[in-house]
């Protein structure tokens, strides 16, 4: 038995449920799948339905035989030799992605998430719809390219928009980040650019703040967050300075529906974000390998040790 932790090589929270799983006598073997195929290499074949051989690097060899549980903890893209053309590189990534991805994902292991739950996960419109359904507050959505169908949604209340997938990207060397905001009336004087791809806005929501709940397995963890200045209040990832937080207990509705909409999106692990306000609890999105590690500093919460519990056990 042994538990493949598949993340980035210099990941403190990786490191923490290493030494997690070996105070369990858990065998542990990490892998970053950046390594391949320079310092990873992999030798797979099938047997009776199931994959069999090894992953090696220069410092060990995985048997995937051995493997009851996974956790994919963001490993990083694979990195292919300089001396290949920028096709060859393609053609390369996409023949690692269907193989050794393939081989990886294949197995019949615990996983916490299988990457394409993960994949299944990172669509927002889909979330929304699976919360409600399992009663979860949702706030009025609208998803257009349309500046004539922005216009009359802004027209029916306070809006905020943001991203749909990652809010940030790389541009001339400089990462920028795209936080919620509140549109206003000078937005709207200027909506050149919405045509050219989707956007989501949302209404509004009055809250005294927000709190992330961390569901491993059936254990949930609410931590409420509590911002302290303007900003922060709209978006509490642009003032982190600023923030506190303390452990609270989710109302018992909101629990059911949490553990429903996992159950239904069939997810091990997932950090959700909520409104608390006047009306209780707004659903805002769920995040399927969002970080818990700096909660977990700040109040003490057991997340490490449920999640190696978890994967220690390996079960399906």
């Amino acid at each position: 038995m042994s538990v493949l932790i598949l993340a980035d090589e210099r990941d403190p929270s990786a490191d923490a449920m290493v030494r997690a799983l070996q105070e369990r006598e858990t065998v542990v073997h990490r892998v970053d799948t950046a390594w391949f195929p320079v310092q990873l290499s992999v030798s797979a074949e099938l047997f009776g339905g199931q994959w069999s051989g090894d992953l090696r690097t220069p410092y060990r060899t995985v048997s995937l035989d051995g493997v009851t549980a996974a956790w994919f903890r963001s490993p990083k893209a694979y990195r292919f030799p300089t001396a290949m053309t920028s096709a060859e590189r393609g053609f390369a990534n996409l023949e690692a992605k269907y193989g050794l991805g393939g081989v990886l994902t294949s197995l019949p292991v615990l996983w916490v998430n299988h990457p394409a739950r993960l994949a299944d996960a990172a669509y927002k419109p889909v979330q929304l719809v699976l919360a409600q359904r399992h009663g979860l507050r949702v706030a009025d959505t609208m998803i257009t390219n349309d500046p004539v169908s922005v216009r009359q949604f802004v027209g029916r209340g306070r809006t905020v928009t943001k991203v749909l997938g990652s809010n940030s990207i790389v541009e001339s060397g400089r990462r920028k980040l795209a936080y919620t905001r509140v549109l206003d009336s000078s937005d709207l004087d200027d909506l050149r650019g919405v045509d050219q791809t989707a956007h989501l806005f949302q209404r509004w929501v009055p809250k005294s703040h927000e709190a992330r709940v961390v569901v491993v397995g059936t254990a949930v963890t609410a931590v409420a967050i509590h911002a302290g200045s303007a900003a922060g209040h709209v978006d509490w990832r642009t003032d982190y300075d600023n923030l506190r937080y303390e452990l609270i207990e989710p109302p018992e509705s909101v629990t059911a529906g949490v553990l429903g909409l996992m159950k239904d999106m069939s997810l091990a692990y997932g950090a959700l974000d909520f409104v608390i306000g006047p009306d209780g609890w707004t659903f805002l999105e769920l995040n399927a390998g969002g970080q818990y590690g700096w909660l977990e500093d700040f109040v003490g919460a057991p997340i490490t040790a449920q999640l190696a519990d978890l994967l220690a056990m390996g079960t399906v």
